[in-house]
């Protein structure tokens, strides 16, 4: 692929987001604009991240994406989000390598960060600059993290000094391939004067489909690291792992004063639940009583033994296990966002971590669906499942280019800003669909007796002249159909976010829940090749709620207490209606 045609390409695929908290700094005379995260208790002497988007992004998409707070809050690190002048990187002068240094200052100035301790990491476009910040800059740097990104063209290994290098790229990405990769990873190689032959781990953190190349021993205890995503195209990788995880468990070892860690650190995997894993349930009561969950996580040490394993919930120790199985319950969890971590110690005090987040919703009377949405362009959102007949969705995936993904609007007019889009790619029954809900996905929805009301706005989105309907039904996990109804579109956009697009009618479905149990909501595309569908709106309310749970209606005589409909204590031997046990009876007696 040319670099024109990546250039174009980039442009036209960017995510436009209007961040409102962009700071300025001045450089040559020119306003440069950044966004930051510095942790709360952040002391001095910190470490620094600058992280660069792709050609065509902004510092505040790429920040949504790469998701550093719980990692930061933690480890206790700066990260700045830069934006690029026409939203693009110099790399063949010194305009931007200038932008970076101010930025250090900055953030010497504002928050003493340590000058050893800074590393830089780019995605796509900002890849191939972290790749020229290599060359023209490696005593600024202490490690360098690109992710889809290089001097695809053909670069130079020329730096001041060897240079730690942790490189991040899916192997189907079919934008910047990975047909020339190796080749320059093996300048950097022989540049460092690392190990030739590689140490390959499948599987990485148990992951499928990730892999691990190292290249070891160099020059002041560098290495060379390709993590490789066998499925992933053009995006970024948060998966089983964050990405920003894995950046900061290698850039950490490193600094401009040679102090680099070994790599005797436990290797820790939080197995369940999900990443991002969200509860939402629906509940009259003023307090939720969540189900208990069980926090699983996976302890290795190639160098030594696990000695224990200690939970953390939102900073406080929860347990430790000394053994496997490393798992601990989580009983009554509280409604909000927590921050799961388990931390390993090995047998020589090394310490490993890995974290994860969690959301427990609350909801007495309705809850927006499309807010999780806002903000989200490029993405599988949280508790969504698409599947097109070719790719399956079941997570939060970000920096997605194509199929199925919530998508920005930015025609005028237009009935909403953001959508959610998914479509059937070969004509296959029930095969185009988007779901939230589902067994195996990160998101739960726990209904309580009652009666609800689910309200939308949906549209078709690749053909104008083209309206076809849409199934929307709501089931339980083991498939059971509660309701259903079809939908014809009035609206088809037209195959691009930036036409306008009016006059979307809005629908409701009514249904009853008879039971405590969770529930999907589902949205089928027409039987069609290339049938699909965007959700712009999607809220579900209650109407009234059933706090009985009321199933069946049985005659029997009387001989136990029990209660009113109107949950009045009752005498027994009483002819009429009760309740008893979460049944209603009829005493005919």
């Amino acid at each position: 692929m040319s670099c024109r045609l990546f250039l174009l390409s980039c442009l036209l695929l960017a995510n436009v987001l209007h961040a409102q908290d962009y700071k300025t700094i001045k450089v040559d005379g020119t306003d440069r604009y950044y966004l930051d995260y510095v942790p709360q208790n952040l002391g001095d002497n910190r470490p620094l991240i600058l992280a660069l988007h792709g050609n065509g992004g902004h510092g505040s998409y790429h920040k949504s994406v790469m998701r550093v707070e719980s990692v930061a809050d933690t480890a206790k690190f700066v990260t700045v989000f830069p934006n690029g002048i026409d939203r693009t990187w110099d790399i063949g002068g010194d305009k931007d390598l200038k932008f970076m240094q101010a930025l250090i200052n900055e953030m010497y100035s504002k928050y003493k960060i340590d000058r050893n301790r800074v590393y830089i990491s780019g995605w796509s476009m900002g890849g191939m600059f972290t790749y020229y910040a290599m060359m023209k800059a490696a005593d600024t740097y202490a490690a360098f993290a690109p992710m889809s990104g290089y001097h695809f063209w053909g670069g130079t290994a020329t730096s001041s000094r060897p240079v730690p290098i942790l490189h991040i790229h899916g192997k189907a990405d079919d934008l910047v391939t990975v047909d020339n990769l190796q080749k320059e990873l093996d300048k950097w190689i022989k540049r460092n004067q690392c190990n030739t032959t590689k140490k390959t781990t499948s599987s990485y953190r148990g992951a499928s489909g990730v892999n691990l190349y190292v290249w070891d021993q160099g020059l002041n205890g560098v290495e060379v690291r390709y993590l490789e995503i066998e499925s992933m195209k053009h995006a970024t990788y948060n998966g089983s792992f964050k990405t920003i995880e894995e950046i900061w468990n290698f850039c950490s070892r490193y600094s401009l004063n040679n102090r680099y860690e070994d790599e005797n650190d436990p290797i820790v995997s939080i197995t369940a639940p999900k990443p991002y894993a969200t509860l939402t349930m629906f509940t009259p009561d003023d307090k939720a009583v969540f189900p208990d969950y069980t926090i699983k996580a996976t302890a290795t040490d190639k160098n030594g033994v696990v000695n224990k394993v200690d939970f953390y919930e939102d900073g406080k120790l929860l347990g430790s296990r000394t053994e496997s199985p490393y798992e601990w319950v989580i009983t009554e969890p509280q409604a909000g966002k927590h921050t799961i971590k388990v931390v390993a110690t090995d047998n020589d005090g090394e310490e490993g971590l890995d974290s994860i987040e969690t959301t427990f919703n609350q909801v007495k009377d309705s809850y927006r669906f499309h807010n999780d949405f806002v903000g989200r362009g490029g993405t599988n959102p949280v508790g969504w499942t698409t599947y097109d007949g070719s790719s399956l969705r079941n997570t939060f995936l970000s920096g997605l280019t194509g199929g199925s993904r919530v998508f920005q609007f930015t025609g005028t007019p237009r009935d909403f800003d953001w959508g959610l889009y998914f479509r059937n790619m070969n004509g296959a029954p029930r095969v185009g669909y988007a779901k939230y809900g589902a067994e195996h996905s990160n998101g739960t929805l726990k209904l309580t007796p009652g009666r609800y009301k689910l309200i939308y706005k949906l549209c078709n989105w690749n053909r104008p002249e083209f309206n076809s309907p849409i199934d929307i039904i709501v089931e339980d996990r083991s498939g059971k159909k509660i309701a259903n109804q079809q939908f014809t579109p009035t609206v088809n956009i037209g195959n691009r976010a930036y036409l306008s697009f009016s006059g979307i009618v809005e629908d409701s479905l009514i249904f009853e829940i008879t039971e405590l149990d969770d529930y999907v909501l589902t949205f089928y595309t027409v039987d069609q090749e290339w049938g699909d569908g965007v959700i712009g709106e999607l809220t579900l309310s209650v109407i009234s709620n059933n706090l009985t749970g009321i199933k069946t209606v049985t005659q029997q005589h009387i001989d136990h207490r029990a209660y009113t409909l109107q949950g009045i204590l009752t005498k027994e031997n009483v002819k009429g209606v009760y309740i008893k046990n979460g049944k209603k009876y009829i005493n005919v007696k």
